[in-house]
């Protein structure tokens, strides 16, 4: 199994592409025993799903909207922001590091030593091209199926980000909006807004003053 997983990096690696390799025949207790910690490594039903190592952009853009957030929720005593790839087990068999996510205060004694075992209020993935697919269909299916409230999927590529909001039907997908500008205000985290031009200067804004826009200063 290492000997073709070598093989199949190395060819992506040569066109210097996104990719997103699953490899079958894992267990969940193997998962949490030998996934490497310091990657961005999934489980889903059996597979391991290993990611490309984020670009530059991708961090710079998920640590300007954990210092925004993670100000906006620890004011207001909601919760706790985490980062991947800290492991969200939705389920039995289902394990994603989403980019950033939210733990709410009643549900802060469900994170354990190597995962958070429930549903955040907040969910953001910011997309690369290899993971496009995934963060669009398959993860948004499963925070959908799972009752995750709200999804941000942002893609820095397409100027794109899409909000998607849980339906008053649960038999219904996800309500999904995309913003390219103006403001966008989370449903789950009160207080917590921003405008979506932010996300596409380079460089990034300054954080403390973008706060002081959130918080009315």
């Amino acid at each position: 199994m290492g000997v073709a997983l070598k093989l199949i990096t190395s060819e992506i690696e040569e066109d210097l592409q996104d990719f997103l390799l699953r490899i079958p025949g894992w267990s969940e207790e193997r998962y949490f025993e030998e996934a490497p910690e310091m990657w961005f490594v999934e489980f889903e039903d059996g597979e391991l799903i290993m990611h490309s190592p984020v670009n530059i952009k991708h961090q710079q853009m998920t640590q300007f909207l954990t210092v925004l957030l993670r100000i906006v929720v620890r004011r207001q005593n909601l919760g706790e922001v985490l980062c991947g790839p800290a492991v969200v087990r939705l389920r039995p068999g289902l394990n994603y590091e989403p980019d950033i996510f939210v733990v709410a205060t009643e549900q802060l004694d469900r994170l354990e030593k190597q995962r958070f075992s429930g549903i955040p209020l907040l969910v953001i993935e910011v997309i690369s091209p290899g993971t496009r697919r995934h963060d669009l269909e398959t993860k948004a299916t499963h925070y959908r199926q799972q009752g995750v409230p709200e999804y941000w999927a942002i893609d820095p590529d397409r100027n794109a980000l899409y909000q998607h909001l849980l339906p008053e039907d649960p038999s219904a997908p996800y309500l999904v909006t995309t913003h390219a500008q103006g403001r966008i205000e989370s449903q789950a985290i009160s207080g917590f807004w921003i405008e979506v031009e932010w996300l596409w200067q380079e460089p990034l804004p300054d954080e403390l003053s973008c706060l002081e826009q959130i918080l009315g200063r």
